[in-house]
């Protein structure tokens, strides 16, 4: 059996991966956004209970220890921006494993970037004109939606409250599952199904779609905040082009203590649905205890623009080498 050496992209696919990189990096150097590079390698994972992060056994001057290879730059950008740096931009590589797909791959690139001072609109705002310097022949509007807003329109159904027992039915049908396929499932889980089953591929169709107001519970990383309707929710957004998520910003937590307590329920949450436990990052919460400034980030899928810019089918289009092919 021949074994298959060439890379997955064409030769000039790549020259235009090169060229929209080049870009990227023009757009944030007429803002002075710094460019910076982090370790792959991290003291701690993703505690996030929907991300698979890898872990690696090194050889240290401290002895044999865990290292964990980063879903994406976050904990050490942040930990720059509080010891000064203003604000900055990566195009970093990030693992994460058991993801797949048309739309996926285990390595892959990540842009993020982060602006003290910036309000969570002015970011969106950022984020739309480098969608759009990126894909000049996209003229389409920025929309914006609340993510209760989608529910109520694609679904009828509350996110907020309706109940679990409905929310797992309905996200068993509408995924074609056996009935009670989901008993186990929790809140957060049936929503993202639903999300991604059927409100995501209307998303983003001859628009740049922004979703706002997701719930608290799903902050991650995010300060929280209470929307029009007097629920807490997270101060984040998601940015979609043609049915695909492009990219997750925050309005970044700097609280040190809350961002203790998130991790620590999240593995709990592991613990309670069976999956190994994540190490903590300390030197982040370290940082975050020194003081990190009023921030907003994103960080935006660039393979997947590339993917859109270029027409490409699947995301393995655009890379030198998949992880299967590597």
């Amino acid at each position: 059996m021949a074994i298959e050496w060439r890379p997955n992209a064409q030769i000039e696919t790549l020259r235009e991966r090169a060229r929209l990189l080049s870009k990227v990096r023009a757009f944030f150097s007429q803002r002075d956004v710094l460019e910076v590079e982090t370790p792959v390698l991290g003291q701690g994972g993703s505690t996030d209970v929907h991300l698979v992060s890898l872990a690696t056994q090194a050889r240290t001057d401290k002895g044999q220890r865990r290292l964990w290879l980063q879903t994406s730059p976050e904990f050490h950008m942040k930990r720059l921006v509080a010891a000064g740096s203003g604000p900055i931009f990566q195009l970093a590589r990030s693992f994460r494993d058991g993801e797949v797909g048309s739309r996926h791959n285990i390595e892959f690139t990540m842009l993020e970037w982060y602006r003290p001072g910036l309000s969570l609109g002015e970011l969106i705002d950022e984020t739309a004109t480098l969608v759009a310097t990126l894909l000049p022949a996209f003229a389409g509007p920025v929309v914006h939606y609340r993510y209760r807003e989608l529910f109520h329109t694609c679904l009828a159904v509350d996110p907020f409250t309706t109940s679990l027992d409905k929310l797992r039915a309905l996200a068993a049908e509408r995924g074609r599952m056996p009935t009670g396929a989901l008993v186990d499932e929790g809140r957060d889980t049936c929503l993202d199904l639903l999300m991604s089953m059927v409100i995501e591929p209307t998303l983003g169709q001859n628009e740049l779609s922004v979703v706002t107001d997701y719930p608290a519970s799903q902050a991650a990383l995010a300060r929280r905040h209470q929307d029009v309707d007097g629920e807490w929710v997270a101060s984040r957004f998601e940015l979609y082009l043609s049915g695909i998520e492009l990219a997750n910003g925050y309005h970044e937590l700097t609280d040190a203590t809350e961002q203790r307590t998130r991790f620590s329920d999240d593995n709990a949450e592991r613990r309670r649905l069976g999956l190994p436990v994540v190490d903590v990052d300390e030197r982040l919460l370290a940082a975050l205890e020194h003081g990190m400034p009023e921030c907003a980030g994103v960080a935006l899928g660039i393979d997947r623009l590339i993917q859109l810019a270029l027409g490409k089918a699947r995301l393995e289009d655009v890379l030198t080498f998949s992880t299967p092919n590597c």
